[in-house]
């Protein structure tokens, strides 16, 4: 009975409730971080926006380091999990590849981040990369079978590739070029557009984790 009263007295003043935001830090390297883009062009800033024009009640934290690897990530993890934190996107590797560090350190680091958010109960989504074949046919497995393994292991989301969405699946590679900066490396603010539209869904995914925990 009192939880229909007070289910009357909320409309009758039309007071709406209203939830609370979920905070999601986005730990990454300079894909994350937005590199040679203008702040509101980059990766955080605009998949923020791409969630909120869908609902979401978000706030993101960039916590995306230009130059950053795996080790870098594990090393910082601990302070970008502040209290606040409901939920985290890990997106390293690609300098990993950048300078052919071995599979099984880029692993150990990665498992270093997700052991940190298991232990403070923050739900992830990890994002991959996909190496180059110039390593050699092992080197691209191994490196890219970390991600999925260990999103297995701890019970992440997964998205396997963070450019994977610039040009979409079975795209000639060619094409990508119209979407990355001058460097051939970082995307353009188009190509962020695209990478976000990819990737939005899995994100709106962890928000739904976050609130269940």
């Amino acid at each position: 009975m009192r939880k229909v009263l007070l289910g009357i007295i909320l409309i009758w003043t039309g007071f709406v409730a209203r939830a609370e935001p979920v905070t999601i830090a986005a730990l990454g390297d300079s894909l994350t971080q937005g590199y040679g883009l203008p702040q509101e062009a980059g990766f955080v800033p605009q998949l923020e926006e791409w969630l909120r024009a869908e609902g979401a009640e978000v706030v993101l934290i960039n916590a995306g380091v230009s130059g950053d690897t795996t080790a870098g990530g594990a090393a910082r993890v601990n302070w970008t999990l502040t209290p606040e934190v409901d939920a985290m996107i890990v997106a390293l590797g690609g300098n990993d590849l950048l300078r052919g560090i071995d599979p099984a350190v880029s692993r150990a680091n990665l498992e270093a981040i997700l052991q940190a958010a298991q232990a403070a109960e923050v739900p992830v989504l990890l994002i991959g990369m996909q190496a180059p074949g110039n390593y050699g046919p092992e080197y691209k497995r191994d490196f890219e079978a970390n991600y999925a393994e260990l999103a297995e292991q701890y019970g992440t989301l997964l998205v396997p590739d963070f450019l994977g969405g610039i040009a979409g699946e079975g795209a000639d590679p060619a094409a990508l070029g119209r979407f990355l900066q001058s460097d051939g490396i970082h995307p353009n603010a188009e190509g962020v557009v695209r990478i976000v539209a990819a990737i939005g869904p899995a994100v709106q995914a962890l928000i739904a984790s976050a609130r269940q925990d």
